[in-house]
């Protein structure tokens, strides 16, 4: 996680304390979530589950009831507390907290798996700011991703390790077919890239730009639409191409990285695109 201090973690919270974030596996990935050591425990016991959204102020989780769940809970008068686990980068041991709730309501899972049931939890104090600060960034770097979608970002060896970025060099696949390129810029929704090409067999195709992180064999894949060009002074064979991305594709964990990135340093607006 970056470095998030006491007012910013007081401002998430104060401006997304009670907006879901439901855990798909994009999510999941992109918070390093690491479900085998998250449970729900409740008098000295405690159960395997699936943490499918959470709030500041409340979560839905997923659990089995068999044995002697149902008679835990109802001595402890519903009150019980929800572990999570999110692995961290740069550390061995994941960050792990408990989370004080109580279960406020029930829903059965579904026929197909009788034993399973969607609990509702309500928070009784306010969660660790571990857990405020991961909901935060998320939440901001989606608000972001719209507010500010057009600040750039010039790929320097600078902004390259703060982003985590392995290289400038990179592939981008026109119409499925990869050609190599370098990329001058990023933004939420598009990238500039020089590209060894005739412009006019480029613009207006499908691309998707792999951008290769500096974690081993993580890639992370932006797909969209090449929307125009740029010449390169002397040469006809390379150009930069602006890519705009597609954005209801754009991986949460790529949102993360531009926006920790943009809180911190000063960068340039875009042009408005020619599309």
């Amino acid at each position: 996680m970056s470095i998030t201090t006491s007012q910013q973690i007081a401002r998430y919270y104060d401006q997304f304390s009670t907006v879901d974030v439901t855990f798909t596996k994009e999510v999941i990935k992109a918070t390093l979530l690491y479900p085998k050591q998250v449970f729900l425990k409740c008098l000295g016991y405690q159960w395997p589950c699936i943490v499918y959204a959470s709030s500041m102020v409340g979560a839905r989780i997923v659990v089995s009831r068999q044995g002697s769940f149902n008679e835990t809970v109802r001595k402890a008068n519903n009150l019980v507390s929800l572990r999570f686990s999110f692995l961290q980068r740069d550390k061995v041991d994941p960050l792990t907290f408990f989370v004080a709730a109580k279960i406020t309501g029930y829903t059965p899972y579904g026929p197909e798996k009788p034993d399973l049931t969607f609990l509702t939890l309500q928070y009784t104090q306010r969660p660790p700011d571990g857990l405020i600060e991961i909901l935060g960034e998320l939440l901001e770097a989606n608000v972001n991703s719209k507010k500010r979608k057009e600040d750039r970002v010039d790929i320097t060896a600078d902004s390259m390790r703060k982003i985590g970025i392995k290289s400038k060099e990179t592939t981008v696949l026109i119409q499925g077919v990869p050609r190599r390129g370098i990329i001058r810029d990023l933004s939420f929704s598009g990238a500039k890239v020089v590209i060894f090409g005739i412009a006019q067999f480029i613009v207006n195709r499908e691309a998707t730009l792999k951008l290769e992180l500096e974690e081993p064999e993580d890639v992370l894949e932006l797909p969209g639409k090449i929307v125009r060009f740029e010449p390169v002074e002397g040469r006809h064979d390379i150009a930069a191409f602006a890519i705009q991305f597609a954005e209801d594709k754009v991986p949460m964990k790529y949102k993360l990285r531009i926006n920790n990135y943009l809180k911190t340093f000063r960068v340039k607006a875009a042009e408005p695109s020619n599309e």
